[in-house]
């Protein structure tokens, strides 16, 4: 049974999240602020975290930038929880390590879905014993591409949509339209699932 820590203030959310995931088969761990979640997560060793972004004591940047130094949690898949109020400071937030967002109030299927793509994702990424380093974008520019253009591939070979780029990294979903079409024409593919699996060879 995966086991799911939930880090969220909001005692309703945090109720409802804990009942979504129980009904599909997934032992769900809460914690109400960001240093019990912290300590929890390190604790219990969980295989997905949910958090909150604005939270008492410590927010959910101050939880992911101590669990991505700790060698129990750098690789555990984090969804960030944000509000719509939120959504310009998830990019910071994704440039630190998180693996997604959702943004509250999600649907229960919004959340199933999150969750078991980033634990699928996870295991896959495991089993081939090299996961690639989502971390930094360099290792890309060696593909011929801009630094921007490497920027918009390694959210990409993340699984993000092109709205996901365009919020993360502060541009117009034309933006990131045309600088697909230029990684597309540089990597010589067609596609973005193509061109995902080129960065992803390139950044294990």
């Amino acid at each position: 049974m995966k086991k799911v820590l939930i880090i969220e203030d909001e005692r309703h959310t945090r109720e409802n999240l804990c009942t979504i995931l129980e009904m599909e088969g997934y032992l769900p761990l809460s914690a109400a602020d960001g240093e019990t979640g912290l300590a929890t997560a390190l604790r219990e060793n969980p295989d997905l975290i949910l958090c909150d972004v604005t939270m008492p004591k410590l927010d959910g940047f101050g939880v992911l930038a101590a669990l991505r130094q700790r060698e129990r949690g750098d690789t555990i898949p984090f969804i960030f929880l944000s509000a719509r109020s939120d959504r310009p400071d998830v990019r910071a937030g994704m440039n630190l390590g998180a693996d997604d967002y959702l943004t509250k109030p999600a649907s229960a299927e919004e959340v199933l879905s999150a969750v078991e793509t980033r634990l699928i994702r996870h295991q896959r990424m495991q089993g081939k014993g090299g996961a690639p380093d989502f971390s930094s974008s360099l290792p890309l520019e060696s593909l011929g591409l801009t630094p921007r253009e490497a920027e918009v591939l390694l959210w990409v070979a993340q699984g993000k949509t092109n709205a996901d780029v365009a919020t993360i990294l502060g541009m117009s979903d034309k933006t990131v339209k045309i600088h697909l079409s230029h990684i597309f024409e540089k990597l010589s593919v067609e596609t973005r699932t193509a061109a995902a699996m080129v960065a992803m060879e390139r950044l294990v």
